[in-house]
């Protein structure tokens, strides 16, 4: 060994051991340490790779002539590759040409050449091997080979003690990674309910308020235009509740008749009416310890109101035509697309049943106040009806999604669901296309195209540079921000932007985003 090699070794361990007594921290010293390498030695890549605690996952954990892409690829199973093999054993290995070697994977993608050597080296700490040190570098002598084998191996045990914290640390970060994503699939399973598709902002506020009443005894009054999936939300809440493995039950009031309703709610006796051939139960007792939905509540007549309002206040009350009381443990949610303070006003709805119904009240958004869930409505009905008729559909086009994110839905969740099933009988082959659009849905799109303002020209008499600039962003902005259906995140990946700077945009233009 010449001097002047013996010097630029020296420099390195001075160097290494320097950056070693600086911190402890692997993440501040082992970049250092990798360039000094690649100086004082003239290597071109040096990597640190480190082993999975308790598994035979090898990751490279730094790396120095490697992009971030690159050092992504090297990742080994124990006994894998020269470097899964250093690990496994122990002992270094030194390939004197890349490119002649079967066992050098080249999974860093840098190519086998036979200008090109390997060294790999065991990190070890008390006998455990935690990683190993790895260096390209020009092919040279047999003996160069073997000095370089020996520095790494130094500088390999400096670090050491390094690696194996570092190690210990990524292992509880992983822990808690984990842990964090156990908790979150938990919270989601929690506020989440399965039986309604949404993951828009307003829905997430009907999650929180059904969890919030569900293990309660409290009455509930859902409002909402109808379609809206009033009755999913009362599913939710009963089978959220204690009392999910007892009845639900559901009264459409509208679709009963007034001669009949009070029969069908609260049951009648024998010959209490011609037709009464024997005694039968109701629909309050049929939900005895469970919970009973009356949909369209806005709809039951005034002169069964009081008769409700009795079994809202005190849980009991008589069959029709008979004398003996009835006394049921049932909770009550009641569901309207009608506007019940108004109707108390007009003497068209009981106040003082309105106010017991009205104990915890949820609102259901119409579909046109959360289009960020309209695709993913779109996609669900999609699913269901093409394995229900055996079709073959697998996405809507670019054109269908953009139809249904325009139209306004005043049939809500209910008409999107029918269009999807009709789209999905006229579809022939894998997408789902425009022309497959119900002409309602065309038509208000074309009126709404014809209304809106048409991109500027590039070239605007009169306007500063400036001002022409700014037409064109905001047209950009538009059309991005349609073709993602207004959600502020996507679009900034879709621009190669971020969140912040087109959240910024569409404010400053005026153009709506979620």
């Amino acid at each position: 060994m010449n001097q002047n090699r013996q010097e630029q070794e020296l420099r390195l361990l001075q160097s290494v051991s320097t950056i070693v007594d600086q911190s402890i921290d692997m993440r501040a010293t082992v970049h250092p340490i990798l360039e000094a390498l690649a100086d004082c030695l003239g290597f071109r890549i040096a990597t640190i790779t480190l082993l999975r605690k308790g598994g035979d996952d090898i990751l490279i954990e730094a790396a120095h002539g490697l992009s971030r892409a690159q050092a992504e690829l090297g990742h080994y199973k124990l006994g894998e590759g020269v470097t899964g093999k250093v690990i496994l054993s122990g002992e270094p290995m030194v390939i004197p040409q890349t490119s002649a070697s079967p066992i050098f994977l080249n999974r860093t993608r840098q190519g086998k050449s036979s200008d090109t050597a390997f060294i790999c080296v065991p990190i070890k700490e008390k006998q455990e091997v935690v990683g190993a040190l790895s260096v390209y570098r020009p092919a040279a002598p047999d003996e160069q080979l073997k000095e370089d084998a020996a520095i790494l191996g130094i500088v390999a045990s400096m670090l050491a003690r390094a690696a194996l914290l570092r190690r210990d640390v990524m292992e509880e970060q992983e822990s808690l990674k984990e842990e964090n994503r156990q908790l979150r699939a938990e919270l989601t399973r929690r506020y989440h309910p399965g039986n309604i598709v949404g993951n828009s902002h307003e829905m997430q506020i009907v999650y929180d308020q059904i969890f919030q009443v569900a293990r309660s005894q409290a009455t509930v009054l859902i409002h909402g235009d109808t379609g809206t999936g009033k009755e999913l939300v009362a599913h939710a809440i009963h089978y959220a509740s204690n009392r999910a493995d007892a009845p639900f039950v559901r009264v459409h009031c509208a679709a009963l008749p007034e001669s009949l309703i009070e029969s069908e709610l609260f049951g009648h006796v024998k010959g209490a009416f011609t037709g009464a051939v024997t005694d039968r139960k109701g629909r309050f007792e049929l939900a005895d310890g469970g919970t009973i939905f009356l949909d369209e509540i806005g709809e039951i007549p005034l002169s069964i109101q009081a008769k409700l309002l009795r079994v809202l206040q005190e849980r009991e009350f008589e069959r029709v035509g008979g004398i003996k009381t009835v006394k049921v443990n049932v909770r009550i949610i009641a569901a309207t697309h009608r506007d019940l303070t108004k109707m108390v006003e007009q003497r068209q709805f009981r106040e003082d049943l309105y106010y017991r119904l009205s104990v915890f009240p949820i609102f259901v958004p119409p579909l046109v106040k959360r289009k960020a869930d309209i695709i993913l409505l779109a996609d669900h009905f999609m699913a269901k009806y093409v394995e229900e008729n055996g079709k073959t559909a697998t996405k809507l086009s670019n054109e269908a999604v953009d139809l249904l994110t325009r139209y306004s839905w005043p049939g809500n969740v209910r008409e999107l669901e029918n269009c999807i099933e009709r789209a999905v009988l006229l579809s022939e082959g894998g997408v789902i296309g425009r022309e497959v659009m119900p002409s309602s849905i065309q038509a208000e799109a074309g009126a709404e195209n014809s209304e809106s303002p048409a991109a500027p020209p590039l070239l605007v008499d009169g306007a500063s540079l400036s001002e022409m600039v700014d037409g064109y962003e905001k047209a950009i902005m538009r059309e991005a921000l349609a073709q993602n259906q207004g959600n502020i995140a996507a679009t900034a990946r879709f621009l190669r932007s971020t969140p912040r700077i087109v959240g910024y945009k569409a404010k400053q233009y005026g153009l709506a985003g979620n």
